[in-house]
């Protein structure tokens, strides 16, 4: 497959794609209008109204597990396609892997520096 073929797929699969999403909205709107009402706006808990704003609930210590959860479920998502390849690439694939590693310990060893381990 040439590169002229393959950019001609991409565009091809792009605009099916934002095709499929006007499709969708268009059956969306078609199928009836939405109605205004007061309570859809309003941050809710477990069915009753929240005493406090969404914006108050959340702890910024939490941020931190986020940031560290995302960055090591993406070393995960990496590491799998490295392993496919590995025997091909040999040593230079290992070296990769292991600056990436680095960079996402150091990430680590941050975060722990900061208190993102810390229970509260």
């Amino acid at each position: 497959m040439t590169p002229l073929e393959q950019y001609a797929l991409l565009l091809g699969m792009i605009l099916a794609t934002f095709g499929l999403v006007a499709l969708l909205y268009l059956i969306g709107r078609s199928l009836g209008p939405t109605r205004e009402e007061p309570g859809k706006d309003v941050p809710a808990t477990a069915g009753s109204l929240s005493p406090k704003p969404a914006w108050v609930r959340y702890h910024v210590h939490y941020y931190g597990f986020a940031l560290l959860f995302l960055a090591f479920d993406m070393e995960m998502a990496f590491m799998y396609p490295w392993a496919v390849v590995y025997r091909e690439l040999g040593l230079v694939a290992l070296l990769d892997m292991g600056v990436f590693l680095a960079i996402l310990f150091l990430g680590l060893l941050y975060g722990w520096s900061q208190g993102a381990l810390r229970r509260q």
